[in-house]
């Protein structure tokens, strides 16, 4: 946690801290939100020590580069200049009204959508083709939402007609097109860069514009996205699905620690590869 003249902290998240005005009472009355990336890094729903040097910076650098390639679509991001103490991790955004609603795209069949898929031979209530492998690619991008679980709860996975419920059908639709827009654009410039983005998640809000939906939280970083190279994909192999994120901690955890008691320090050649994974996706991104 930072001590910052001008801003107070109203919340304190695994990875993330929000802060608002001293001129305001709580989160829900503030104009704007101090939004800081740490260095800390988490699996499996705990913390664990010690953190991934660089790796808040980087992820907000990656998040707002691709805020500026899709200008077009309205996001959250404020053009005000972060407290100089966290500047290289920090953004000021508009304060929002948040939609209940993880807005997951899948392009490739993994993780929990392999999952369910084994089980039901569905996403999301969405019938897939049968005799389809882990990595494949599927026939077209699906829009597979989640409710937004509380902390220290997982997300589950809910139908379309679900989010019918939750938010109308004007919104509902609006999220799925412009979820489905951003992936299509995004893995598009990825695979450019020999990347392939597997899938990803969005989060809306509501603010500015009646009525207008806003893009907000962080955007196709490797924390909310899974990044493949295009290369060892091709190739096939044991390392074709590593992805550019913290999946090195949940492999080295996964073989180590029973998930009871405290988890373990991370060792340093552990610390040092998840860092360079974070730092190797954004060169490759931006260049």
């Amino acid at each position: 946690m930072t001590t910052l003249a001008d801003w107070a902290l109203t919340y304190q998240g695994k990875v993330r801290d929000i802060y608002i005005p001293h001129s305001a009472s709580s989160a829900a009355d503030a104009d704007r939100l101090l939004i800081v990336a740490s260095d800390r890094v988490s699996a499996f729903d705990v913390v664990l020590e010690p953190n991934i040097p660089g790796k808040g910076a980087a992820l907000t650098r990656v998040s707002a580069w691709w805020m500026s390639t899709f200008a077009d679509i309205p996001h959250h991001l404020l053009d005000e200049r972060p407290p100089e103490e966290v500047a290289d991790r920090a953004v000021v955004a508009r304060s929002l009204s948040m939609l209940p609603v993880e807005c997951v795209v899948r392009g490739y069949l993994v993780g929990s959508g392999w999952k369910d898929y084994q089980a039901t031979g569905t996403i999301c209530g969405i019938e897939l083709p049968p005799g389809l492998h882990e990595g494949d690619k599927l026939p077209e991008p699906l829009f597979a939402p989640a409710t937004k679980a509380a902390i220290g709860d997982h997300d589950e996975n809910i139908s379309f007609e679900q989010v019918l419920e939750l938010v109308g059908k004007k919104d509902a639709h609006a999220l799925r097109d412009t979820s489905l827009d951003i992936y299509n654009r995004a893995h598009q410039i990825a695979w450019e860069r020999g990347l392939i983005l597997a899938d990803t998640k969005f989060e809306f809000g509501r603010g500015g514009e009646p009525g207008e939906i806003v893009l907000a939280d962080e955007l196709l970083t490797p924390d909310s996205s899974r990044y493949w190279d295009v290369e060892r994909y091709r190739a096939g192999g044991d390392d074709r699905l590593d992805s550019f994120d913290k999946q090195v901690i949940r492999n080295w955890l996964a073989g180590t620690w029973d998930k009871t008691g405290a988890p373990p320090r991370l060792p340093a050649d552990i610390v040092a590869t998840t860092q360079e994974r974070y730092l190797e996706l954004e060169r490759r991104l931006r260049g």
